[in-house]
C-alpha cells in the first residue's frame, strides 16, 4: 500500500460519482460495457462490507438520444428538411433519468444487488427536515445492503443557467457528490473522469504528467485545465472545486478514471492510481518527493557532470563507495535482517530468501567487485576507430555514456550495488527500483552509495524509485531516460515493453539446460551437473533442465549421477520419457524456472533433439553441452541460439564478474545491442567526432576524399 494511501484503511462508507463522459459514448448513447463495469465494482465493495452511493449523471445525454430517435421516427419528409428546434433540457432529464435508472437496477439486479433512486434539487437541501430526514433514509438504506443511487431532478430544478450555482449550495453533480459527502459523512468520495487523474498540463499535450497527490499550495497556479467536458456540465474544472471542497471539509477525495474497470477497486485497496486530494496532504513527505520527471532529469545532469571529471576523480568515486560499503557493514547488515525477518513472516519461498540475503563475506566481495571495477581501463572517450575523410580532416568513433539508465531489478540488495557502480564507471545516470521485499536494504545501500558522490557530481546521480506506481510514469519519459533494464520474468519485462518508447534490454527467465551427449565423461558430467544446479540453485544462470542423450542410459553412469542429485538434496521432476524411467512426477511443462533444488530431467535422441528441445522450451539465456566428441560440440556451440553457449564448463560461469567484467547490470536474452551478461561495455554506445581545419562541403567542389584508415594513438 503507498503511504500516502493508508487512510483507506478505515473506510466505511464510499461515495462515487460516474460523471457523463464515462457513462456515454462519443456518439451519446450509453457506454453499456462501461456502466456494467462500474456495477461490478459496487457489487464487489457491496459485498466487502463498505457502504456505497452512487451519484450518476448522464440522464440530459441519455434522453436526447431517445427524444431525438422519437422525433426522427415520428417526422415526415418535410419535417425533416425544415431546421430542427433544439430539444427541450428538461424534457430531455425527465426522458433520460427512467431510461438510466432501469439499466442500474437491471444490471445490479443480475448481480444480486438492490438500488434504489432518490432525486434532489438545489432547494430541498435549503430544508433543515430535509436534510435530516434524507440522511436517516440513506441510512436505512445502506443498513439493508441497498445502494442509493442519486441524482440532480434536472427535469424540476428551478435554476435557469444549470452551470450557475445561484443558490450557493450545489451546481452540477460534482458538487452534489461533494455536499452528499459531508451530509452523509462519507469516509471517501471517489470521483470518476474520462481520464487518469489531474495533469499538470491538458492530458493530450507532449510530457503532461499525472499528479498522484494534489497539494493546492503547490498546484494551485500550476495547472493549466484542458476544454470543457463535451457531454457534462463539469469537467476536470469542476471535479477539482469540488474534491477540494470535499477534501478541506475532512472527506478524502479521489479523481481517477472510470474508463478502467476497477479503479475504485484500487483505489481502496490503497493503490496509488488517480489524484489524491487530502486535508494534510501539504504536511506530508510525499510532497518532498521528486517528480519522475524532475528525478530522472537531475540524473541526466549529475551524469553529464560525471563525464566532464578527470578519469582519476571517476576511479576516486568507486573507491570511496567501496571503503563506505565496508564501513557501513554493521548498520547493512541490521537493515538486510531486518527485510529478511519480515519476508520470512510474510511466507515468502526459500528461493526468494536466499537472493535477498546478504550472507557473511557478501559485502566484502561487492567492495572488491568494486575496486575491480575502479581499476579497470577507462571505458569512456576511448577511440574506437580513426579515419582521414580528406586531407586534414579526421574523423573518429569513439565510446560515451547512454545517458540515463531505468533498472528495474528483484528482491536482490547485492545488485542494486553491482548497478550503481557499473553506472558510474559507464559514466550514466541511473534510476533504480528494486523489489518492495528490500526496500530496507535498499534504503540503506542507497544512502551509503550516494553519500560517498561528492558536491560536484550530485547525489541526484542516483534515484532510488520507492514506489512501483512511479514506474509507468518514468516508462513515459522517452525524452529523458534513454534505456530500461527489467530484470525478472518474461512477464515483467513484456509488461514494460508494452508500456513505453524506451528501449528495453531485457533480462528474462534463466531456464538454463545441460544437455549429456552420449560421449560425455562421467565424473565430470557429474561434477559439472552438481555444480550447474546446486552451487546457488536461486541464481539465473543455473541449471534447470537436464537433457541427457539415450545411450547414456545404458553405462550405468546417468542412475548414479541421478542418486547424487537426489542425496544432494534435489527433486527430481520429468518429461513423458524420464518420468516413465525414473518413476518421478511428470512436468506440466518444460518452460519453467524453479530458482530451487528442483530440477526438470528428460531424455533426448541426439544433439539435434536436444538443440531443438531447448529452442522450443528455453529462455536463450545459458546451455551448455557435456561430450568428449569435438564434433558434436561444434554443432552445439554453432546452433544453439543463447547468450552463452558452454562446452564442457558448468553454466553457473555466465556471470559478468566471472567473465571479467567487474560486475553486472544483468544477463540480456535480447539479440540487440548487449546479450549475456551486460557489463561496462553494454552501457555505453559511440559518437562521432570530427576535426578539421576550415573544411566546408560546398556541393563537394574541390574536396578529395581520402576515407584512409588511421592507427588508434595509443
Amino acid at each position: 500500500m503507498d503511504s500516502s494511501r493508508e487512510f483507506v484503511k478505515d473506510v466505511k462508507r464510499v461515495i462515487v460519482k460516474v460523471g457523463t463522459a464515462v457513462v456515454t459514448r462519443a456518439d451519446g448513447r450509453l457506454a453499456v460495457g462501461r456502466v456494467g463495469a462500474l456495477c461490478e465494482q459496487l457489487k464487489e465493495l457491496n459485498s466487502q462490507g463498505y457502504e456505497v452511493i452512487l451519484v450518476a449523471s448522464g440522464a440530459v445525454g441519455v434522453g436526447i438520444q431517445r427524444l431525438r430517435y422519437r422525433r426522427l421516427v415520428n417526422s415526415s419528409l418535410d419535417d425533416l428538411q425544415k431546421p430542427q428546434i433544439e430539444l427541450d433540457s428538461k424534457a430531455c432529464a425527465a426522458v433520460g433519468q427512467s431510461s438510466l435508472m432501469a439499466l442500474y437496477d437491471t444490471l445490479f439486479s443480475q448481480l444480486d444487488v438492490t438500488a434504489s433512486q432518490l432525486l434532489v434539487t438545489n432547494s430541498d437541501f435549503r430544508n433543515p427536515d430535509f436534510r435530516m430526514q434524507l440522511s436517516e433514509t440513506v441510512g436505512s438504506l445502506l443498513d439493508l445492503r441497498v445502494i442509493p443511487i442519486f441524482n440532480e431532478n434536472d427535469a424540476i430544478s428551478t435554476r435557469d443557467h444549470p452551470n450557475e450555482d445561484s443558490s450557493g449550495i450545489f451546481c452540477d453533480n460534482d458538487s452534489l457528490a461533494t455536499l452528499l459527502a459531508l451530509e452523509l459523512k462519507a469516509d471517501l468520495l471517489v470521483l470518476l473522469s474520462d481520464v487518469e487523474g489531474l495533469y499538470n498540463a491538458p492530458p493530450n499535450k507532449p510530457h503532461a504528467e499525472l499528479i498522484h497527490t494534489y497539494v493546492k499550495e503547490k498546484h494551485e497556479g500550476e495547472i493549466t485545465f484542458g476544454d470543457k467536458s463535451k457531454v457534462g456540465r463539469g469537467g476536470m474544472t469542476a471535479k477539482v472545486k469540488a474534491a477540494n471542497q470535499a477534501a478541506d471539509a475532512g472527506t478524502p477525495t479521489v479523481i481517477t478514471s472510470g474508463y478502467a474497470t476497477d479503479n475504485i477497486v484500487k483505489v481502496l485497496q490503497g493503490q496509488r492510481v488517480g489524484t489524491l486530494f487530502h486535508k494534510d496532504a501539504h504536511s506530508w513527505t510525499l510532497v518532498k518527493e521528486i517528480g519522475a520527471r524532475e528525478m530522472a532529469v537531475a540524473a541526466r545532469e549529475c551524469s553529464r557532470r560525471l563525464q566532464a571529471l578527470p578519469s582519476k576523480d571517476r576511479r576516486k568515486i568507486l573507491l570511496d563507495i567501496a571503503d563506505a560499503l565496508e564501513a557501513n557493514e554493521s548498520l547493512i547488515k541490521v537493515e538486510n535482517e531486518a527485510d529478511v525477518a519480515a519476508a520470512q513472516e510474510a511466507g515468502y519461498d526459500k528461493s526468494l530468501l536466499s537472493r535477498l540475503a546478504l550472507k557473511p563475506g557478501k559485502i566484502s566481495g561487492l567492495a572488491k567487485s568494486i575496486r575491480m571495477l575502479a581499476d579497470m581501463k577507462e571505458p569512456i572517450g576511448h577511440v574506437l576507430s580513426r579515419m582521414e575523410l580528406a586531407d586534414g580532416l579526421i574523423l573518429e568513433k569513439t565510446s560515451c555514456p547512454m545517458g540515463v539508465l531505468l533498472v528495474v531489478f528483484e528482491a536482490r540488495p547485492d545488485a542494486l550495488v553491482q548497478i550503481a557502480s557499473l553506472a558510474i564507471r559507464s559514466g550514466n545516470g541511473l534510476l533504480l527500483k528494486g523489489g518492495k521485499e528490500a526496500n530496507r536494504s535498499n534504503a540503506i545501500l542507497h544512502k551509503v552509495i550516494t553519500e560517498a558522490i561528492p558536491d560536484t557530481v550530485g547525489e541526484k546521480l542516483i534515484g532510488l524509485v520507492t514506489s512501483r506506481e512511479q514506474i509507468p510514469d518514468l516508462l513515459k519519459l522517452d525524452d529523458v531516460i534513454d534505456l530500461v533494464i527489467p530484470r525478472g520474468s518474461n512477464k515483467l519485462v513484456s509488461q514494460i515493453k508494452d508500456s513505453t518508447k524506451i528501449p528495453v534490454l531485457g533480462h528474462a527467465d534463466g531456464i538454463c539446460h545441460v544437455y549429456i551427449d552420449k560421449s560425455a565423461n562421467m565424473k565430470m558430467a557429474k561434477h559439472i551437473v552438481l555444480d550447474a544446479k546446486t552451487d546457488y540453485p536461486a541464481a539465473c544462470n543455473a541449471m534447470e533442465t537436464l537433457l541427457v542423450h539415450k545411450d547414456f542410459l545404458s553405462n550405468g553412469g546417468f542412475n548414479k549421477l541421478v542418486t547424487e542429485l537426489q542425496r544432494k538434496g534435489v527433486t527430481l521432476h520429468g518429461g513423458p520419457r524420464a518420468s516413465a524411467l525414473l518413476n518421478i512426477s511428470q512436468v506440466n511443462s518444460f518452460h519453467h524456472e524453479y530458482n530451487s533444488m528442483d530440477c526438470t530431467v528428460e531424455i533426448v535422441d541426439d544433439v539435434h533433439s536436444a538443440i531443438d528441445h531447448i529452442h522450443r522450451h528455453g529462455s536463450s539465456h545459458t546451455d551448455c553441452i557435456i561430450t568428449e566428441d569435438s564434433k558434436i560440440a561444434e554443432i552445439f556451440l554453432l546452433q544453439v541460439d543463447s547468450a552463452a553457449v558452454f562446452h564442457n564448463a558448468s553454466t553457473r560461469f555466465c556471470d559478468g564478474a566471472r567473465f571479467g567484467l567487474g560486475a553486472e547490470v544483468g544477463i540480456s536474452t535480447s539479440r540487440i545491442h548487449a546479450r549475456g551478461p551486460v557489463g561496462v561495455e553494454g552501457l555505453l554506445t559511440s559518437r562521432w567526432i570530427l576535426k578539421g581545419n576550415g573544411h566546408i562541403v560546398d556541393g563537394d567542389e574541390g574536396v578529395i576524399y581520402t576515407h584512409k584508415s588511421l592507427a588508434l594513438q595509443s
